[in-house]
């Protein structure tokens, strides 16, 4: 099943992250790059789900930004 989230939404979850995880997003960025090798989204986000144990929609939302993170760093 693959969340889509309105913007506002997403950037709602995004700040909650380190409240509700205890790590913030440099944090988390890191756990998925040196995770699974993964080809698909929703992948990481049973990944994330399955082995640290957070909601499948925290888990989406920090797909969706590393993806928008990495994206930005390339250009």
């Amino acid at each position: 099943m693959s969340l889509n989230h309105s913007p506002e939404t997403h950037s709602k979850l995004i700040a909650r992250i380190p409240q509700v995880t205890g790590r913030d997003l440099p944090e988390w960025f890191t756990t998925i790059e040196n995770g699974p090798a993964f080809l698909r989204r929703e992948e990481r986000c049973n990944w994330l789900v399955e082995e640290h144990g957070i909601s499948h929609g925290y888990a989406a939302a920090l797909v969706r930004e590393h993806e928008r993170v990495r994206r930005a760093r390339h250009y």
